[in-house]
């Protein structure tokens, strides 16, 4: 470790030659209640500021890619499924979307436009746990009980859909599990409703906070040039001006029918403040999103919400890469087949690794105190950065 020599007070530069300090080494983690999962930061700390800083992964690695290969095609939706538990319903989409392009597989337009109503709402559900947790992080206790609140009401409708909590298998290859129950269209509108109603909560109780304000604007500053170095993305990108957008650049889904609502929300300062705007205006869309899914399947005939399969599924020869808008960022999964019921080759591009990795240019040169405030406002889920 390098020493360095510092001033202490009045007559220190007397001193100079004579107290030699060492920068100290502080491990933040890996305890599990620090973050949103086991993650450790090295920090090397020159007093109260930080002079390096490195994520150190893999606590909660499960093999994941590689269990992958020994599962068939229905059976791996059940593994993507938990990388990003906050995302859960998003994870299935991306590997069912991948093997249908291998299987050249069209889905009935019903189950097109359920996936994508539920791809929002779960987006709102990620959204929700991060616009109460960060200014928990900060000290604001109250906005959680609020997003939890909201979070409740969505997570009702969906888990009277799926029958799952938070991993939902819903998703099939061909499309859906089962069609939605009677009445339930009706129960989302209110839900979705009543959870726009009280998103203003965190205008005026978060965002109109001076103590608020004052820890996060101008702290964390992400620049357009470092979110393409690490290939991050999500609302952490586009918090720093990079306006991208898979389902708006690339659209999937019914995402290309819905370009006239759909709204891709930006800043340019890149600071922990327009992340938090960024999410929460996202979420807001959303919620609109949603809305308009809820108009085009009332306006829809009864139907089929998946495809008749063969017992034992095997994809063709070859290799394709799906990716989707995911709530955190980009999620993409690059399918290798050989002809087989297994994969050969399933690899996972996640949201959370990429963008976690800009913390190494963000800490640095910052004070330990604002380091809470940055860890944070990056918005990541650490099974997703493990895999």
């Amino acid at each position: 470790m390098r020493e360095t020599t510092v001033g202490v007070g009045a007559g220190a530069e007397n001193l100079v030659g004579e107290l030699g300090t060492s920068d100290m080494v502080l491990n933040i983690g890996p305890q599990h209640p620090s973050t949103h999962g086991v993650l450790r930061l090295k920090l090397v700390l020159d007093g109260e500021r930080i002079v390096a800083a490195e994520p150190v992964i893999g606590y909660m690695h499960r093999g994941a890619e590689k269990l992958f290969e020994a599962r068939d095609y229905r059976q791996i939706i059940m593994l993507a499924n938990r990388h990003d538990w906050l995302s859960a319903f998003s994870n299935e989409l991306g590997v069912v979307l991948a093997v249908e392009r291998m299987l050249g597989m069209e889905v009935p337009e019903r189950a097109v436009w359920i996936r994508t109503m539920l791809a929002e709402l779960n987006r709102v559900l990620n959204h929700l746990m991060f616009l109460g947790s960060y200014p928990l992080e900060l000290g604001g206790i109250t906005p959680v009980f609020h997003a939890f609140h909201s979070r409740e009401e969505l997570q009702h409708v969906l888990e009277e859909a799926s029958g799952g909590r938070m991993h939902y298998m819903f998703n099939r290859v061909g499309g859906l599990k089962e069609d939605l129950p009677a009445g339930w269209l009706g129960r989302v509108r209110a839900a979705v409703a009543s959870v726009r109603s009280q998103l203003p909560v965190f205008e005026d109780l978060v965002l109109g906070n001076e103590i608020f304000r004052a820890r996060t604007a101008d702290v964390g500053v992400l620049s357009a040039e470092h979110v393409k170095a690490y290939g991050a993305s999500g609302p952490i990108a586009r918090a720093s001006g990079v306006d991208f957008d898979l389902r708006r650049d690339e659209p999937y889904l019914a995402y290309g029918e819905l370009q006239d609502v759909l709204r891709v929300v930006t800043r340019q300062e890149g600071d922990c403040l327009a992340r938090f705007e960024c999410l929460l205006e996202q979420a807001v869309n959303s919620l609109d999103l949603a809305d308009a899914c809820l108009d085009r399947l009332a306006e829809l005939p009864p139907g089929p919400v998946n495809l008749r399969l063969p017992k034992v599924l095997k994809a063709p020869e070859g290799a394709t890469y799906a990716w989707t808008e995911n709530p955190l960022g980009i999620n993409g999964y690059y399918l290798v087949s050989r002809g087989d019921k297994t994969p050969w080759r399933l690899k996972l591009r996640s949201a959370s690794y990429n963008n976690i990795q800009a913390l190494t240019e963000l800490l640095p040169g910052t004070l330990v105190a604002d380091m809470v405030a940055i860890l944070g406002s990056m918005f990541f889920v650490v099974g997703d950065i493990d895999k």
